[in-house]
């Protein structure tokens, strides 16, 4: 009976943390034959090969079926950089980015919320206690937090690993009014796979009009405290890496129909708006912090399904740089290196909202200046800037129900992504620099 109780508290968590939080359709299998995995690569998939139309080396990671990396904004890497963190059927176990080895560190049916910035820690839900663990992944001491309130989940854990924050509803909401298909809590804080009626759970959500409290929980003492009441749909929490006092959230539901990214400060003053929109059908989303924890990044398409940017916004100089992309280039997932001079895109079949003809990959960008550098300028405006592709990964043969969910590894050497390209779903790196 709890289990099935905490089902139905972290649902709305564990679907609108899916991607494609614009609400558009889940994208269909448009693969062709000749872009199916084979007999034998379904058997045995490759340990490494050189991809062909790219030149890149790509290495899969994972030995188990249905292991994933974390998505694409949840830090998955220990503080000092060498290992990584990733989901299996079976429980969480642990990548050494160096060696290459892996072993299991928490076993049984948990839900990991994040990998700390302060300890080598992996920060989990039981879902038959609904209770709080935190279990070091070098020593494997396991301690219990905290007790997650009624019709309640937890997001994310802030810098200094003194607070985590969620949100819970102040009245029960019945499972079917989201998601009448779904029956189990994903290993992770988003789904691993998109339902297929998600974007009709996306609009109920939002006109429910739910009561809810977006809330931190104390990690020494289990105290809750209360930040924010609200009926709109709040979701997405995402700490700051470095700041541990300022809490990013997202106003939840069709992109086009909400103002989106939040910030809000553990004391409950300063909440603002991150990006107000000036055009019809503009939208931002898929919003995550650099490795600073000063800069909010995000998805922006001015409208919707047009003209695509990816934008960013230092919160302490208040400076907006734009960078601009092709159609077949924008990605349903971003990430952004460590020196911030590379971005990683996780690209898009012809479903997605851009309907890009030929996205099916995944991409390093490099950022550029315009041509034009002797107008008029100042800081309060925004700073055009360009991205410049190169292909790393044919994903033809990918699904993209599931999402890739890209990130740099801390030595900026390699991109890690998840894909079902080979049937079941693994873990695996492109090198950045051509063998």
């Amino acid at each position: 009976m709890k289990s099935i109780t905490l089902c139905s508290s972290l649902l709305i968590t564990c679907l609108s943390h899916a991607v494609l939080a614009q609400g558009y359709p889940t994208p269909k299998d448009t693969r062709t034959p000749d872009h199916m995995p084979t007999a034998a690569e379904l058997k045995d998939p490759p340990k490494s090969w050189i991809d062909k139309d790219t030149g890149h080396r790509v290495v899969r990671l994972t030995s188990e079926p249905g292991s994933a990396s974390f998505y694409f904004n949840v830090n998955a890497y220990t503080p000092d950089g060498t290992e990584m963190i990733y989901t299996t059927p079976e429980g969480v176990s642990v990548l050494n980015l160096k060696s290459m080895e892996t072993r299991s560190v928490v076993k049984g049916r948990v839900r990991t919320i994040v990998v700390g910035h302060k300890t080598p820690s992996v920060f989990y839900i039981k879902p038959d206690e609904q209770q709080l663990y935190v279990t070091n992944v070098d020593t494997g001491d396991t301690r219990m937090i905290g007790k997650i309130p009624p019709h309640g989940n937890i997001d994310t854990v802030n810098a200094d690993e003194t607070l985590a924050a969620g949100t819970y509803d102040e009245v029960a909401a019945p499972e079917k009014q989201y998601n009448s298909q779904a029956k189990t809590v994903s290993p992770q804080g988003s789904p691993l796979e998109q339902p297929a009626n998600k974007g009709e759970m996306m609009e109920r959500r939002l006109a429910a009009r739910i009561p809810l409290v977006l809330y931190t929980l104390n990690l020494n003492d289990g105290k809750i405290t209360p930040l924010l009441h609200s009926t709109d749909w709040i979701n997405h929490l995402l700490f700051s890496p470095a700041n541990p006092d300022i809490l990013m959230y997202c106003h939840e539901g069709p992109w086009q129909k909400v103002d989106r990214i939040w910030t809000i400060h553990t004391d409950g003053t300063h909440n603002q708006l991150m990006h107000k929109r000036t055009m019809f059908m503009e939208i931002a989303g898929h919003e995550f912090w650099g490795w600073d924890g000063d800069t909010v990044y995000y998805d922006l398409q001015t409208p919707k399904g047009e003209d695509f940017w990816l934008a960013s916004l230092n919160l302490n100089d208040g400076e907006q740089d734009w960078y601009h992309m092709d159609r077949n280039e924008w990605s349903i997932h971003f990430n952004v290196s460590k020196d911030k001079t590379m971005f990683a895109g996780d690209g898009g079949d012809p479903g997605q909202v851009a309907k890009a003809p030929n996205g099916e990959w995944i991409y390093l960008f490099r950022p550029q200046m315009p041509r034009q550098t002797d107008g008029i300028n100042d800081k309060t405006m925004i700073q055009p800037r360009i991205l410049k592709a190169e292909k790393l990964v044919n994903m033809s043969k990918h699904n993209y129900t599931l999402e890739p969910n890209v990130s740099f590894t801390p030595d900026q050497k390699m991109i890690i992504f998840r894909s079902n390209m080979f049937g079941p779903t693994y873990v695996f790196g492109v090198e950045i620099a051509k063998p």
